[in-house]
């Protein structure tokens, strides 16, 4: 199963009392190493800047002052050397982003998740501090307001009220030594951009290639597996969840693979499922069963578009059934070669130059086998289903006190074929996953540019070929467009009378 990075971004409204949560050994039972880009009074004048601001701006809620990333690391990490397996990933941050941050690195209570927080300014310091010197007195009342006079802060017997102050003539009464905080970091496309910066980072230094992470897609038509730790009390409601997500996805590469557009799936995906969610979620709260249940609802609305393309194709005649380019083989390439050489040195002018097969042209002809398993492996498990299909509804219409031994019979069948079933669909994903792709999804996108590669390079060669017998001979030339024209002729009247049959067919 492919592993997905886990990255998370929280809002911090108490940062001194965060960061002092996440390096206290007294706090924290498996701290392993803490670090900081800057000292720690940095992060208080930090805090006060932001509430200042925050106060100034007169807005609701909390007032964010900095944020957090919490990383979660292969277990193979444990390894190496907690202070330098740390240090790595906080400067890694500041190198790229230019502010400072604070980190530790932690197990959970019973060792199971391996991680790091990772504090960070949304605000830099600035090269001087920017001061505001009072060109006269500046009085404010009790609740911070500027006010004009003195007389408005005094109370009957002429002293200055409790609360209230003054700032004298030439006084600094205000000093900025931040900037103004960096709104990238509220997009999301930063959170994508940062899972996808320590992804890369952290397949450095796995051991072992199967422990390499990937960073899910979410525009993608696949759906988010679920992590599992261990003595998760949650786990076999996870593992049911995961299942359910496994099935779509397997569902998604028959229908990629069946040649149905992406573009359909996503619709399928986002209306049947995210909106329903959504829907779900907030009229019921989350509740695990009921987004399985909206899953399983999908599955079945792709699985009818898979079955319709099935049944297209199944009465379609040969005809008119799609076509491949033809794949010539490397002897046959190279005899061809030799011959157009031979003539163009018997020729006084020298013959235009073949034309040079791309790298992706070259790959095809493995890509287009790596394709028929999938396009057979895909048509065997559709043959499986309706099998399936037939023996329950044989089942549904066995009825009776004397039936018992038929119906045990057909039950026995199910239960061969479901799980029968179930392992060709696993199969078909594990097919691309053996040729080192990610998803069926990743393997088609190439596939279909090598597709597109190979068939220009046929076309390049027969405009070759042909300028070359021109050359040679021109009279043949003409002779065979004239037997290219009768050929097509021919097709066009055979294809009419097959869709004629058709249509005759379809009338009765």
């Amino acid at each position: 199963m492919t592993r997905h990075s886990f990255i998370q971004m929280s809002k911090l409204t108490n940062l001194k009392g965060r960061i002092n949560y996440i390096s206290s050994h007294a706090r924290q039972e498996n701290l392993y190493a803490a670090y900081d880009t800057i000292e720690r009074k940095f992060w208080s004048e930090l805090a006060k800047c932001n509430q200042e601001e925050f106060e100034k701006s007169g807005t609701g809620g909390k007032c964010i002052e900095a944020r957090e990333l919490i990383i979660a690391l292969p277990e193979s990490f444990v390894d190496y050397e907690p202070d330098m397996l740390l240090k790595l990933f906080v400067e890694h941050f500041k190198r790229n982003y230019e502010v400072e941050c604070a980190g530790a690195l932690h197990h959970n209570k019973r060792k199971t998740n391996y991680h790091i927080h990772l504090i960070f300014s949304e605000r830099r310091l600035l090269e001087e501090p920017i001061e505001k010197v009072a060109s006269r007195n500046m009085f404010y009342d009790e609740n911070g307001k500027r006010v004009r006079t003195k007389k408005e802060i005094m109370d009957e017997i002429g002293q200055v009220r409790k609360g209230c102050r003054i700032i004298p003539k030439g006084s600094v009464y205000e000093r900025k030594i931040f900037t103004t905080k960096d709104s990238k970091f509220k997009n999301e496309a930063f959170l994508n951009k940062i899972k996808c910066s320590y992804t890369e980072l952290m397949n450095i230094y796995v051991k072992d290639k199967k422990e390499k992470l990937q960073v899910f897609d979410k525009s993608s038509p696949y759906l988010a597996m679920k992590k599992i730790g261990k003595n998760n009390p949650k786990a076999e409601q996870i593992e049911s969840d995961n299942g359910v997500r496994e099935r779509w996805n397997q569902t998604v590469d028959r229908a990629l693979v069946g040649g149905i557009a992406e573009e359909k799936i996503m619709g399928i995906k986002q209306t049947e499922i995210v909106d329903k969610a959504k829907s779900s979620i907030q009229k019921q709260g989350r509740q695990p069963q009921l987004f399985m249940a909206i899953v399983q609802l999908a599955i079945v609305a792709l699985q009818i578009l898979i079955s319709q393309i099935f049944k297209q194709i199944n009465w379609e005649c040969d005809d008119i059934k799609r076509t491949l380019p033809p794949i010539i083989e490397n002897g046959e390439a190279e005899n061809m070669q030799i011959i157009d050489n031979k003539k163009a040195s018997e020729t006084e002018q020298p013959l235009p130059a073949p034309p040079v097969k791309p790298a992706l042209a070259e790959q095809y002809p493995n890509l287009n086998a790596i394709y028929r398993k999938l396009d057979n492996q895909n048509h065997a498990i559709y043959l499986k289903e309706q099998e399936l299909a037939e023996v329950k509804k044989k089942l549904e219409n066995t009825k009776g006190l004397f039936k018992g031994k038929r119906r045990k019979e057909l039950q026995n069948n199910i239960n061969e074929l479901v799980p029968l079933v179930n392992t060709m669909r696993q199969q078909l994903s594990g097919i691309v996953q053996d040729y080192g792709y990610k998803n069926v999804k990743e393997f088609l996108a190439k596939y279909a540019a090598a597709q597109t590669a190979y068939g220009e390079y046929q076309r390049a060669v027969k405009d070759w070929k042909n300028s070359v017998e021109c050359r040679e001979n021109p009279v043949s030339v003409l002779a065979k467009l004239e037997r290219n024209k009768q050929k097509i002729k021919e097709r066009d009247i055979k294809s009419k009378r097959t869709h004629s049959r058709f249509r005759d067919r379809d009338a009765r």
